[in-house]
């Protein structure tokens, strides 16, 4: 039974134009110098307050293979000690404890296992995954950081929807940092 509290999340950060990596899965671009001296500052502190506000993720495959890469290159690992489902049906390395494969349907894994235990369930991509939650409804809001680039081509967030989506903006925050981050409650979920 799910958890009426609980709250999915997609979250991606991408370019203006609207791509999460490369068409290669390079994310090199994600460093950006831009500056925008109205916006907030996005400081440590804050960010690991709200890192604790986060008590699962969901991610495909080659994001946790990116995140690995990351983690290899000194970066850290960005999910904490937070339980993390990786949807698979490859052999992957499992470096955490926290980590759980997972190859079964995603409505099951997120309807049926997560939601009735986890209040806040963030699906940090892929677009394919991202893309799977929206069609088939699991997703209760969309929040979406798009920095200040334009990359021309690469994987799109939100790979091949069959539907329209109707969304209902309810933040905007523009950063130091050039990065805007919208939030999107995804309308039909939670009376809206």
């Amino acid at each position: 039974m799910a958890n009426d509290d609980s709250c999915v999340t997609v979250h991606m950060a991408a370019s203006l134009d609207g791509f999460i990596a490369r068409r290669d899965g390079a994310v090199d671009w994600m460093e950006t110098e831009d500056e925008f001296a109205a916006g907030a500052d996005l400081d440590p502190e804050f960010v690991a307050a709200f890192l604790k506000t986060i008590d699962c993720y969901v991610m495909g495959a080659r994001t946790y293979e990116t995140a690995l890469r990351f983690e290899a290159q000194g970066y850290g690992w960005s999910y904490g000690d937070k339980p993390t489902f990786v949807l698979t049906h490859r052999e992957l390395p499992r470096r955490r404890d926290n980590v759980e494969f997972f190859a079964g349907d995603l409505a099951q894994l997120i309807d049926d296992r997560l939601r009735p235990t986890f209040r806040s369930i963030w699906v940090v991509g892929g677009g394919t995954v991202c893309g799977e939650c929206l069609r088939r409804g699991l997703a209760d809001e969309v929040r979406y950081s798009l920095l200040p680039i334009l990359i021309g081509a690469g994987i799109p967030f939100f790979d091949r929807l069959d539907r329209d989506v109707a969304l209902h903006l309810t933040e905007v925050k523009a950063y130091r940092s050039g990065m805007v981050a919208l939030r999107y409650e995804v309308r039909g979920r939670r009376g809206t």
